[in-house]
């Protein structure tokens, strides 16, 4: 297993799986870069969106792809984001109304929460809504290994 850390993030991550933690690429007039991770159990397009855009596309139906996206110091102590510490994420939590663009077959989940007084969206993009349940407990094992400082 290799640990990946940056950003004052940490991850185990399951075997076979790759992920970069990093800041995002849209800026807008002098805006901050926020902080974004990608974790897939399949190659990550070296160019794709904060939420997988790019990556999503070329899933197989025992892919997944976790994205964890911050938002700025301003969010923290707001009712989005009042959920404390890094969410569990179970078969039935899955929709696929979820997704940001929706794709046949694939279906999603999107938690807000703080850690570390830091402000997060916890998106998770599975290849298949009718196999969701097999790639589960590697998506459990990723977010149980995760740290925030």
């Amino acid at each position: 297993m290799t640990v990946l850390s940056g950003e004052g993030i940490e991850v185990t991550l399951p075997p076979g799986w790759e992920g970069v933690i990093g800041r995002s690429g849209a800026v807008a007039d002098g805006a901050v870069r926020q902080v974004v991770a990608h974790f897939a159990s399949f190659p990550l397009p070296a160019v794709r969106g904060d939420f997988g855009g790019g990556a999503v596309e070329g899933m197989g139906p025992q892919d997944v792809l976790v994205v964890l996206f911050e938002f700025g110091p301003e969010a923290v102590g707001s009712t989005l984001f009042a959920a404390e510490g890094v969410p569990a994420v179970g078969a039935a939590d899955f929709d696929r109304s979820m997704l940001q663009r929706s794709i046949t077959g694939q279906s999603g989940v999107q938690r807000f929460f703080t850690t570390a007084n830091r402000t997060f969206c916890l998106y998770v993009v599975v290849g298949s809504h009718l196999d969701r349940i097999d790639v589960v407990p590697t998506v459990s094992a990723l977010l149980g290994s995760l740290r925030i400082k």
